[in-house]
Parts: C-alpha cells; structure tokens; sequence
C-alpha cells in the first residue's frame, strides 16, 4: 500500500477503472481524469488513461471474441441442421449442448470483463499500482510511465494525445455511447492539442455516418427478416438453397464483409495514432 498518493488520487483512479462497469456510457470519464489531474498526478492519469484503454481497446476484443465464437456455433446449427434435414430427423438447435455453451459463452465472457476493472479498482483503492494484462506494461513504456519517479517527470505528452485520439477511434464499435469518447477529448483539450481536436472532430464525423448507417441498414433489415419469414413461413427449416434463402446469405455476407472493412479503417486510424504503442516505445 502506498500511502503517499491522495484521495484524490484514487478516487479518480477508482472511479474510472469502475465505469468499465457501464459497458460503454461510462468511456467519458477516464477522459474527463485524465484532463484534470494530467499534471497533477502521474498515477491517477495513467490509471484514466489505462482504464480508456480497457473500455475501447478491451471492449473491442471482447466483442470480437463474441461474434467470432457465435459464428461458429451458427456454422455448427447449420451444418447440424442440414445433417438432419437429410437424416429426415427433427432439429432443435437450442436443445443440447448448444443451449449450455451459448449460456456460458454468454456469461463467462462478460463475467470476464467484468472482473479485471473490478481487481484495478480496488487495487488502486488500496494504492496499488495496477496494470492490465497484455496492455499496461507497454502503455506504462510507451507513455515513460514510472511510479517511483513521483511528479518529478510528467507523462509524455504527444504520447497522452495518440493514445487519447486512438482510442477514440476504437470506440466506434460502441455503438451511440462511443460518440463521447472524441467529443469529451475535444472539448476538454481541444483547444490545448490541435492533433487530438483534428482526430477527434473526423472520429466523430466517422462515428455518426455509421451509426447513421447502421440505423437505415437495421430499418432493411427488419422488414427483410418479415418478408423472409412470411415467405419460408415460421415453421419448418427455410431451404437455403431456394432464391429468398440465396438472399438471406447473401446480405449476411455482405454485412460480415462490411464490418470487417469498418473495423479495419478504425484499426488504420488506431495504429497511425500511436505507431510505436506495439513495441512499447517512447519514441
């Protein structure tokens, strides 16, 4: 326990890590730590800045890590589906062990990300310095992070505003709620960065064509998901071979591969932001 760090401190420390905890509408407040105690306090600004880094970067892969096991279990339903079409046996994919490993996929993994913002709060709480797996040991270097040096020598800060800004590209894929992280870094240190306002102002233009797109492309979808029932009907298994199945896996590849293409550019945007974040260097 390190007695020398305020109250203050943790409670930025804390409370930052804890707003992991609200899936996404918590993102602007390790922002809005990081802008008041960035020279105030070492600790509790690259404890703001790690905690935005779970909740983007993190979040991110915990998504991924979701739809990518989900697909495969929707490969292994049609696979088992068509098998026993052609068996001429019943089907009921949430019967067996589909149904258990779809809840604990379900759960586990949000169990998971759950618990690490809940160990760094009260880490912190405690003084501790905590970091993330895989992630805090290369922000820590990539920032110059060092607790023992104290406030005698500051975060870098070209660092501070690409990961900022990287973030904010990452935190597209939080769908509306993401739309805060480059807006809050804008208005709290735009005026001090003019290459955190540039990134967050585009982050943010890019971020509502999507969300834009993404509402008018779900309207399509709904009344396309009525228009295949009332076709297939809502019994029996739809033939995919006929021409509405065609279509229906046909839009489903063309929004894999349209979600892929928009992962890819907010990777882009990530990385040209912090180029030398993977190696863990300052410069």
């Amino acid at each position: 326990m390190n007695s020398s760090l305020t109250t203050e401190e943790r409670i930025w420390a804390v409370f930052s890590h804890l707003s992991a905890l609200a899936l996404g509408m918590g993102i602007v407040l390790p922002i809005i730590g990081w802008s008041e105690q960035r020279r105030k306090s070492k600790y509790a600004s690259f404890q703001c800045l790690q905690a935005l880094g779970y909740q983007s970067l993190g979040y991110t892969i915990w998504l991924l890590s979701y739809l990518v096991v989900l697909i495969g279990i929707l490969i292994v339903i049609i696979v088992m589906s068509y098998q026993a079409e052609k068996n001429g046996e019943a089907f009921d994919p949430l019967a067996g062990p589909i149904t258990a490993v779809l809840f604990i996929v379900t759960f586990g993994f949000l169990a998971l990300y759950l618990l690490l913002p809940l160990i760094a709060a009260i880490a912190c709480a405690l003084g501790r310095d905590f970091r993330y797996p895989l992630m805090g040991n290369r922000l820590a270097r990539y920032l110059a992070y060092r607790k023992t040096d104290g406030n005698s020598a500051w975060l870098i800060e070209d660092h501070e505003d690409r990961w900022v800004a990287a973030m904010g590209h990452f935190s597209v894929i939080i769908a509306l709620w993401g739309l805060l992280a480059p807006f809050t870094a804008w208005v709290v240190q735009g005026k001090r960065s003019s290459f955190l306002k540039f990134q967050s102002m585009q982050t943010m233009v890019y971020q509502v064509f999507v969300n834009i797109l993404f509402i008018v492309a779900g309207i399509f979808y709904f009344f396309g998901v009525i228009v295949f029932f009332a076709t297939t009907g809502l019994e029996g298994n739809p033939d995919l071979s006929s021409p509405t199945g065609a279509i229906w896996l046909k839009n489903g590849w063309l929004s894999i591969n349209f979600g892929v293409g928009w992962l890819a550019i907010q990777y882009a945007g990530a990385s040209s932001c912090t180029p030398n974040f993977q190696k863990g260097r300052t410069s």
